[in-house]
């Protein structure tokens, strides 16, 4: 009803500006992991739980969000890794190439994926230089949006096709996945036109859609053996509960417990917004599989 779809488009808007509200946060130390000015990981270092620098502190690796859009990048995410380095946690912030033809242009293929790739790839020897507080045995992948869906994917590279460029041989060495509002099955968010035709201009376009599907949909690289947790806002009018939903139906097919922690009267960022209790929920559940 008109009434309705105008309060649920008022409390989306609050939520993005009380998230976007909060000033960056700088990084305790950064490091490229390629050549491209955008082939970087910000560090923060642990200052909760014991204290500063404290030891054996497990590590989180945040994706950022945005749709794949390049004016989005992961200075906005910052105060959710600060949010996180204040519990205890070691963080890893990853940036990566994004849309390149103009800013509605979401993705860039295959540049995004194998950003993501190498910056897994390289994050271990990364750590111990820059982050010598953080326990790399106790890893968890979070990340929001198109984030989440980074997240999922990188977590599911020994699941890929046997010509996947990105794949690898065995699993990840990660305590698990935690996805918020993840953008998790690509054909459902392709039908829900999520983010104005966002998964579609990642992956090409056109005939290339279902070509490369397979390398990229989350939802098709099931079982992947690792702990995931999707976390979503029932309210979110950005990535509708319907993506996450259809991801864990698809887990459960594929024989594999997906966990689903729907929210009420949450929307798309107070995942990852700090003043939001939403988040709580969110650090609760990522210290639930790296601790």
């Amino acid at each position: 009803m008109p009434d309705d779809d105008a309060r649920a488009a008022a409390a989306a808007a609050a939520e993005e500006e009380s998230a976007f509200s909060h000033p960056a946060v700088d990084p305790d130390a950064s490091a490229a992991y390629g050549d491209d000015p955008d082939q970087v990981i910000d560090f923060y270092a642990p200052r909760g739980g014991d204290g500063p620098g404290a030891a054996s502190a497990p590590l989180v690796v945040v994706l950022h969000g945005g749709a794949w859009r390049a004016p989005y990048d992961r200075r906005h995410i910052t105060p959710f890794a600060d949010y996180l380095a204040r519990r205890g946690f070691a963080v890893a912030n990853v940036e990566y190439r994004r849309g390149g033809a103009g800013p509605a242009q979401a993705g860039r293929w295959p540049d995004t994926f194998d950003d993501i790739a190498a910056a897994l790839d390289a994050l271990p020897t990364l750590v111990r230089e820059a982050l010598p507080q953080a326990d790399p045995r106790r890893t968890v992948i979070t990340g929001h949006s198109a984030g989440g869906h980074l997240a999922l994917w990188g977590a599911a590279r020994h699941c890929l096709p046997p010509d996947a460029p990105w794949r690898t041989d065995r699993p990840a060495p990660l305590r698990g996945v935690v996805a918020l509002a993840p953008i998790a099955d690509f054909e459902i968010a392709d039908k829900l036109d999520v983010c104005g035709d966002a998964v579609r201009q990642l992956l090409g376009g056109g005939e290339k859609f279902a070509e490369r599907l397979p390398c990229a949909d989350p939802a098709l690289l099931l079982p992947t053996g690792i702990a995931t947790t999707l976390v979503q806002g029932r309210r979110d009018l950005d990535v509708p509960h319907a993506v996450a939903e259809a991801y864990a139906e698809a887990a459960a097919k594929a024989g594999e417990v997906v966990g689903l922690t729907l929210l009420e009267d949450v929307g798309h960022f107070p995942l990852i917004d700090p003043a939001a209790d939403a988040c709580a929920v969110v650090a609760e559940e990522i210290a639930q599989l790296a601790w």
